[in-house]
């Protein structure tokens, strides 16, 4: 299974839709994953327009009202048990930055930790919030966060997405750079 990741796509203020790159890195995906800050459902009709999308967003919001949003999931698919949530920090981190994991306290079960927030085992951790992008491992668990599309790391300019493929033995995750699907 091929997934698309996106997160902070902002909304209108960053343009009426995404950009027309995330289109093109998300050809042929069987799913897209909305890591939150999605402020107008126009942007998740735009998504679905390439693939079905889960979304999640922070709380108190009005895209919360939209049926393809919750505040946080959990879900199967190929035999691994992914996590959702927009403003995820890993217990003992304030925020997870690429490399920050590597920090997590070794007397911690992080496993066990991402149960108590998750209410269930999970093996791949999907968010938003940063804009800064990760695809990192630690203690067997993938974190996944695509970046921004157009705000990557604060800055405004065409930014990051990510691909998770997923088969029930494997996962594979890479962060796109946009400016690589340029027409």
């Amino acid at each position: 299974m091929r997934i698309g990741l996106i997160s902070d796509t902002h909304l209108p203020q960053m343009g009426p839709t995404p950009p027309a790159e995330v289109a093109r890195a998300f050809e042929g995906v069987d799913l897209i994953l909305h890591g939150g800050d999605i402020h107008t459902p126009q942007c998740l009709d735009w998504l679905e327009q390439i693939a079905p999308v889960i979304a999640v967003e922070k709380g108190p919001h009005p895209i919360l009202e939209d049926p393809r949003v919750e505040e946080r999931r959990v879900f199967e698919l190929e035999g691994h048990t992914i996590g959702m949530m927009h403003d995820f920090a890993a217990p003992y981190l304030t925020e997870v930055l690429p490399g920050v994991l590597a920090k997590y306290p070794p007397d911690h079960d992080l496993a066990a930790d991402l149960e108590r927030i998750f209410h269930a085992r999970i093996n791949i951790v999907v968010f938003g919030d940063s804009h800064f992008a990760v695809a990192e491992s630690h203690n067997g668990i993938l974190f996944l966060n695509p970046g921004s599309p157009t705000l990557p790391r604060q800055v405004r300019r065409l930014g990051t997405v990510a691909i998770l493929e997923l088969t029930p033995g494997t996962r594979h995750a890479e962060i796109l750079e946009l400016s690589t699907f340029s027409a």
